[in-house]
């Protein structure tokens, strides 16, 4: 069940997902991308986004700290090469945790994060349509 946002409480992380040129596309293959969506979308609101400009790391997930993890100090932190269900499910695990500035990343999804390029982090997260 997709997670609600409660009115006048904290704003949850949210979980952008890539999904264009070589994310969420052939080019990444063995793994169901709409499967990867919908499980991320039962622990927290997911935007679906054009071309994030690092493909060489599809496919891409950015998750974005909720209002508690933002007062925190907590950063946007971009992950890499999320492409088997074991990975999507760690993510799921640590957005359920509290996610950034809230919960520290486990050791495999520090595997799994990255600092993309100034170019990718100063373009907006826009919705793909």
């Amino acid at each position: 069940m997709p997670v609600d946002v409660p009115c006048g409480g904290s704003v949850p992380c949210r979980v952008v997902v890539c999904r264009d040129c070589c994310c969420g596309s052939p080019k990444v293959t063995g793994l169901d991308h709409g499967e990867q969506t919908a499980r991320l979308a039962e622990d927290a609101p997911v935007r679906v986004t054009d071309c994030l400009d690092v493909c060489d790391q599809a496919n891409v997930i950015v998750v974005q700290p909720s209002s508690e993890g933002r007062a925190a100090g907590g950063r946007p932190v971009w992950f890499g090469l999320v492409n088997d269900p074991a990975a999507t499910e760690d993510i799921a695990a640590w957005v359920r945790a509290g996610g950034p500035g809230v919960a520290a990343l486990t050791d495999v999804l520090d595997l799994y994060a990255f600092t993309p390029p100034r170019r990718a982090r100063s373009a907006p997260l826009r919705d793909a349509g």
